[in-house]
């Protein structure tokens, strides 16, 4: 519970004065209650700095029901770990049994409270009944995973005013908080923690897939520390499934454990309540990748880890070198070339991280045959593409070689157009290439196991349309979807989960909306290990460009720069090399901290391996 504060509020001058001296932000003032009246937004402030923490006042003597009220919600906007302050809006059992951190409620413009807010009877003066209400924006649960929500929010805050002092307290309330949008984002960031995928590997060396599991933490209250309690504590319930994590079942930070921060050398020592005997050195450094991947989101220079057991014994150290040897994962990997069909259809490359607008024909049978095409897509190690033909109706795959062949075709569609036959495939990190068949007739979603075995069919449970994009993560345990229903289309991600006792196929589940205010999405692409660009339209808006997150959340920072009549668009999940689209202007690219350049008046179709 909290209060949104994006206009200016009013604060009392001489408690600013006084703490301003003292080198403290305060939270907006208390605000009097009206005896009668509608609805009153909790006053706001301006987004402060990321630099600057912001604390609370305590209640003051003699507050008003209504000022005690706009205080605690202010008090949860603060930065004060354990909402101390906060706690001290409530009676004594309150506060012993109140449990802030089981949820966060996101409203759109704050909670409003209820101005005629009395008791029932009004001769009563000793107990009071409040409600708060909004427009909810999204929920954050115990395991800090974000999700989209709507509807209306209203809950009951009861107060008492105590016989022996005659202070108002608030004596029942729900558990967790509630704030507006722009506190949200001004108090929470997000991290990704990363798990492996359970059952998946790359590579001769048989390195474990690295998924990463996007959580929101307070973002100035210890975040590092908080990290590695959320990382240790487990994955998310929606990635469950189908991760693992190396941690033995119960480990924890040792007792006492706070401030986690890398020393001057940028190295971060890791206390943990284990023994040596418990941890084997593989494990160790799987759990070393696992810290180390996770809190390089908050401290790009850190460069090493050690993970510490009880008695100060080491159990293993890791160093930013080794952990991108010991797990495979997106954002590491940086693509050696663009791809995409020239004006005679053929397929051409140039380097990643190219500056002209020179391309070459790829190797082999697409790029010197006589072959048309109409989509690719390239492995992640850039030995295969898989080819949809000009007609859309046939997938094939054939090697980077110039001997390579193409081989009859691994899935085949009957649909009456071009736009009604097979989409874009994908590949994830493991070999595996997915397509969707938009045959109104038999539409479906495939998967051709390492590029090579038999099509099989995808369970999609619960499917709310028909299935437009289809776009696999690197860690290939999750899927982006465009789903069109009555004449609106929709980006879902969904969990892939593989049952290899039984040998069924795969099936996605549990999808969820990753961008909910759009209702018309033309183009979309990973861009980041949980992280996609799209292209779409809210109701009634224009076309945008902006990168969204797995969760549904939208993320602060600059979206790309306005381009009109996007069809395709491409990038990698390493952020080092351009965005590329094909749009009116034929392929156009986007290096970083440039404008929008033209590569090929005439190309289509560009992708980066995936």
């Amino acid at each position: 519970m909290g209060a949104d504060r994006e206009g200016g509020a009013r604060r009392r001058p001489w408690r600013a004065a006084a703490y301003t001296a003292l080198g403290v932000v305060l939270l907006a003032g208390c605000a009097s209650m009206p005896d009668s009246g509608d609805l009153r937004d909790v006053e706001s402030t301006p987004r402060q700095d990321t630099g600057v923490r912001v604390f609370a006042m305590p209640p003051a003597d003699d507050a008003t029901p209504g000022e005690i009220m706009q205080g605690f919600l202010e008090a949860l906007t603060s930065d004060d770990p354990a909402y101390d302050t906060a706690r001290k809006y409530l009676t004594t059992d309150a506060a012993r049994t109140w449990r802030p951190e089981q949820s966060a409620t996101v409203l759109a413009n704050g909670p409003s409270i209820e101005t005629d807010c009395r008791a029932g009877n009004r001769e009563v003066t000793n107990s009071i009944t409040c409600v708060l209400t909004g427009s909810r924006v999204a929920t954050v649960d115990a395991r800090q995973a974000y999700q989209p929500a709507d509807g209306t929010y209203r809950k009951k805050v009861h107060l008492v005013r105590d016989a022996k002092t005659g202070q108002w307290r608030i004596d029942e309330l729900p558990d967790g908080v509630v704030m507006g949008k722009s506190d949200f984002q001004r108090n929470y960031t997000s991290v990704d923690k990363y798990y492996f995928a359970s059952g998946t590997s790359v590579g001769d060396a048989g390195e474990p897939v690295a998924v990463a599991d996007p959580v929101f933490v307070r973002s100035k209250v210890d975040p590092m520390t908080q990290m590695v309690r959320s990382l240790l504590k487990g994955p998310t319930s929606w990635l469950d499934p189908v991760v693992r994590s190396s941690f033995p079942t119960g480990t924890a930070l040792q007792k006492g454990v706070s401030g986690l921060a890398p020393d001057d050398q940028n190295r971060l020592t890791v206390p943990l309540n284990l023994k040596e005997s418990q941890v084997s050195a593989a494990k160790c450094t799987e759990m070393a990748t696992q810290v180390l991947l996770t809190l390089r989101n908050l401290a790009p220079t850190l460069e090493s880890v050690e993970l510490q057991g009880i008695g100060g014994h080491r159990l293993c150290d890791l160093t930013e070198e080794r952990a991108e040897s010991a797990a495979w994962h997106g954002s590491a990997k940086r693509p050696e070339y663009l791809y995409y069909v020239d004006g005679k259809r053929r397929l051409v490359r140039m380097p990643s991280g190219s500056t002209g607008t020179g391309s070459v024909p790829v190797p082999g049978v697409l790029g010197e045959g006589d072959r048309t095409l109409q989509s690719v897509a390239v492995s992640r190690d850039e030995h295969s593409v898989a080819a949809v033909d000009d007609d859309g109706a046939s997938l094939h795959v054939t090697p980077l070689t110039s001997d390579g062949t193409l081989g009859t075709a691994l899935v085949t569609s009957k649909g009456a157009t071009p736009d009604e036959r097979l989409t874009t495939p994908s590949w994830d990190a493991r070999g595996d290439l997915w397509v969707a068949d938009r045959d109104r007739g038999a539409p479906a979603l495939y998967v051709v196991e390492r590029g090579v075995a038999k099509a099989e069919k995808v369970a999609v449970p619960d499917l709310p349309g028909d299935i437009k994009d289809v776009r696999v993560a690197a860690d290939g345990v999750r899927v982006a979807l465009v789903v069109e229903k009555d004449g609106k289309q929709s980006l879902l991600i969904g969990r892939i989960e593989r049952d290899d006792r039984t040998g069924e196929g795969p099936s996605v589940v549990e999808l969820r909306s990753a961008a909910p205010d759009l209702e018309q999405v033309s183009a979309m692409t990973w861009a980041g290990d949980s992280r996609l660009l799209v292209v779409g339209q809210e109701q009634g808006g224009v076309q945008q460009m902006r990168y969204v997150q797995v969760d549904g959340a939208t993320l602060d920072g600059p979206a790309p720069g306005a381009l009109p009549g996007v069809k395709a668009i491409t990038a990698s999940e390493d952020d080092r090399v351009p965005l590329v689209a094909y749009s009116d202007d034929g392929i156009v690219r986007l290096p970083s901290g440039a404008q929008w350049q033209k590569v090929d008046k005439d190309g289509t179709a560009p992708v980066y391996p995936g």
